[in-house]
């Protein structure tokens, strides 16, 4: 039989655990161990450069995360392997536009669906492209190096990295804008080999993306860049006009990247993991550190806005990928 203190006591009991975290009653509280952060390319890259950035600045918020490159298929592979995880939180993709754009609109049989596979969480960094030519070509500006390829019809040779890059659409895009379709596209392994090109003068130009290295190169006087793809100019680089600003309305094209869980990951955990990451945006070494490598840091998003930028960019460039073609398999 019940006493009445008894009662009581459980009455009491119950009452305070309408007000106790769940965790205080056995269950578990996230995260309790490493979480991981699937970077879909090889170390070393720029994309790479974020992750690790960013995971280090996580360890006071969120612990330990640990990085793990899975490259392949032009960043198919990697987010399959979170598209598949399970939703828990402890495995998170680092997106780009290669895992949420170039693959479901130009590869036959994707694994996943970014759309409806991937959760956002928050967008890291923007990364713009510039136009950049061999200095010792006649061109000071990107209205000027047009009038000089549709003087030369044919002789001039754009690098890009590769089929179904964000450099090779940036380069597609501005042909089509320019009116200069007999630029012949030659494609590269990365952009390194492209800039070594465009240096050497084997090939007139390039439209690759902005990194630390390009313009240390352009301050150097070795390649020109004359014009950025963002929609402003570069905090790192605001000497160098936009392709807007230059004469050619809609040349936007930038890359992201970003943070993806696997569809059904509990809404607290994607925004604790919101949280935290606004958090680390907004410290001014990590940002320096960034816009120092060519990158704009993102340092307000929420889930919800990550979502509509996402969306914002597949349909920006969903039509020129269709325009031209691509098919990545």
């Amino acid at each position: 039989m019940l006493t009445r203190r008894r009662v009581f006591g459980l009455g009491a009991a119950s009452l305070i655990a309408d007000f106790l975290p769940q965790s205080a009653f056995g269950q578990s509280k996230y995260p309790e161990r490493s979480i991981k952060l699937v970077i879909p390319f090889a170390p070393g890259g720029i994309t790479d450069t974020v992750g690790r950035l960013w995971a280090d600045k996580m360890k006071s918020s969120l612990g330990q995360v640990y990085i793990e490159n899975q490259a392949g298929a032009g960043g198919l592979v990697g987010g399959a392997t979170v598209a598949r995880a399970q939703p828990d939180g402890y495995t998170i993709l680092l997106g780009t536009v290669a895992t949420h754009l170039h693959i479901p609109s130009a590869s036959g049989a994707a694994p996943y669906n970014a759309a409806t596979d991937l959760a956002p969480i928050s967008i890291l960094v923007t990364s713009s492209l510039a136009v950049a030519i061999n200095p010792g070509l006649p061109a000071q500006t990107l209205t000027e190096l047009i009038a000089y390829a549709k003087a030369n019809p044919g002789k001039l040779s754009c690098g890009s990295t590769g089929a179904g890059s964000m450099s090779h659409l940036a380069g597609e895009l501005f042909k089509s804008l320019a009116g200069t379709a007999d630029i012949v596209t030659a494609p590269y392994k990365g952009a390194g080999p492209a800039l070594s090109d465009v240096i050497s003068g084997h090939i007139a130009m390039t439209v690759s993306n902005v990194t630390g290295h390009m313009l240390d190169l352009h301050r150097s006087g070795k390649i020109r860049m004359l014009a950025v793809t963002s929609p402003a100019r570069l905090s790192a680089a605001p000497d160098i006009p936009t392709a807007v600003e230059s004469g050619l309305p809609g040349m936007i094209a930038q890359s992201f990247a970003g943070l993806f869980a696997p569809a059904g990951t509990p809404k607290s955990i994607v925004e604790q993991i919101s949280a935290a990451t606004r958090v680390a945006m907004a410290d001014d070494e990590l940002r320096q550190k960034l816009i120092a490598s060519g990158f704009e840091p993102y340092s307000d998003s929420s889930p919800e806005s990550a979502g509509r930028f996402v969306e914002e960019e597949i349909g920006r460039l969903t039509p020129l990928i269709k325009a031209i073609g691509l098919k990545l398999g």
